[in-house]
């Protein structure tokens, strides 16, 4: 499925998680585990495309879904002008 969404035109970038355990770090620089999950619900990975509307976006996190027979959540990411 990333070849097809590379051939396209609308892979950027994508990747798997190693593990399930996160760290949140404070304003102050404290470090501190969790949050832990609250479900049973493995997230795996995720992937940045760029595509013109929503529209576009649901259509291939179903092609995802069905790529890798696990549901999709979809997200919009805003632009930073300055990156």
């Amino acid at each position: 499925m990333v070849r097809e969404a590379k051939a396209a035109g609308v892979w950027i970038f994508g990747g798997g998680l190693h593990r399930q355990r996160s760290g949140i770090v404070a304003t102050d620089g404290t470090v501190t585990d969790g949050p832990a999950p609250e479900t049973k619900a493995v997230v795996g990975g995720f992937s940045i495309i760029e595509v013109s509307s929503r529209e576009d976006a649901l259509a291939w996190a179903a092609r995802f879904a069905k790529a890798c027979r696990c549901a999709q959540e979809v997200r919009e990411i805003m632009f930073d002008p300055e990156s």
